[in-house]
């Protein structure tokens, strides 16, 4: 028929009454970055941001022979992960000089020696509050550390995945720029995160880097429309969450990475997430029969609704 029209999916021409701004058939509803959450949920944080030119980072090859040159420092040496290393179970390393002085950073030539190439490096930056972070070297440049256990969710992740990993780490993990940090979160709000639902939230109104996914606090964390459970579907979802836990301790000779690749993902891990899925769906009233676009469509109503009444 003249003037209809068209979305375009591979091979596929799928009719469509109105195309947005997200090219899929919906409203004409743009989600707007948003400073605080739009729900009653946890804060979520970028991790620390590190601008030393990499000379607080110790590479998992380069430590032993670190460590022998300078042993007083081991105490001061934190496991450290950004995205890949969190995905891909790869080992890295930095300096954490919190609360150190600087008489004791002198006491270690090889610490001090890197501390000194940070200022250097600050110094010579074009960015002013770069420069302005050159009077504190040891340090990261912001430091957003999770004093408890915390949800990381890797900033950028392939569009290959169905869902995005995401994992507790322990405060005593140092996270990168490149990881987002979920403090004071529950089994509940991982499930919920971890559901294609939130997927497929993210999968349209994140940023792209190339062609895999980058996951934010402000578009995608802030703005998601939450659905207030009952008390069995909490307690049904948070069960689940702790089995996804379990499974991955089950399978811990493979990474995220392998785990989340939809060709070697468990069939055991697959099966819970299918039943997450479900369970959210049918919270949010939509059919198994929805695609993302269906469900999008009235995530972005929820969202419309919902931030009419929030102040931002």
């Amino acid at each position: 028929m003249r003037g209809q029209k068209l979305i375009i999916d591979g091979k596929k021409k799928i009719p469509a009454t109105n195309i947005n701004g997200y090219l899929i058939d919906g409203p004409n509803i743009e989600v707007e970055s948003r400073a605080t959450p739009l729900c009653d949920v946890p804060k979520m944080m970028r991790g620390s941001q590190p601008a030393d030119g990499g000379f607080l980072i110790i590479e998992a090859k380069d430590r032993e022979e670190f460590l022998e040159r300078e042993p007083r420092a081991e105490k001061f040496i934190r496991r450290y992960m950004m995205g890949n290393e969190f995905i891909n179970g790869l080992g890295r390393y930095c300096l954490w000089l919190v609360d150190v002085s600087d008489e004791e950073i002198e006491s270690m030539p090889l610490v001090a020696a890197r501390v000194d190439a940070v200022r250097q490096f600050r110094l010579s930056s074009k960015k002013a509050a770069t420069r302005k972070a050159a009077d504190r070297p040891s340090l990261f440049q912001e430091i957003k550390q999770p004093s408890t256990e915390f949800i990381a969710i890797p900033v950028v992740s392939s569009e290959r995945r169905k869902y995005i990993p995401m994992g507790y780490l322990q405060p005593d993990v140092i996270v990168g720029n490149k990881l987002m940090c979920l403090p004071d979160a529950n089994l509940f709000h991982f499930a919920m995160l971890e559901s294609i639902v939130h997927m497929a939230w993210m999968r349209t109104v994140a940023g792209r880097l190339e062609m895999r996914y980058s996951y934010s606090n402000t578009i995608v964390y802030n703005n998601f429309p939450w659905i207030t459970p009952t008390a069995q579907q909490y307690l049904q979802l948070s069960s689940l969450a702790e089995i996804i836990l379990e499974i991955r301790d089950e399978h811990d000779d493979m990474t995220l990475a392998q785990l989340y690749n939809p060709e070697s993902m468990p069939d055991d891990l697959r099966d819970v997430h299918d039943q997450i899925d479900r369970l959210v769906m049918s919270m949010y009233g939509f059919d198994e029969s929805w695609s993302e676009a269906d469900m999008i469509g009235q995530l972005l109503l929820m969202y419309k609704d919902l931030s009419a009444l929030v102040t931002r």
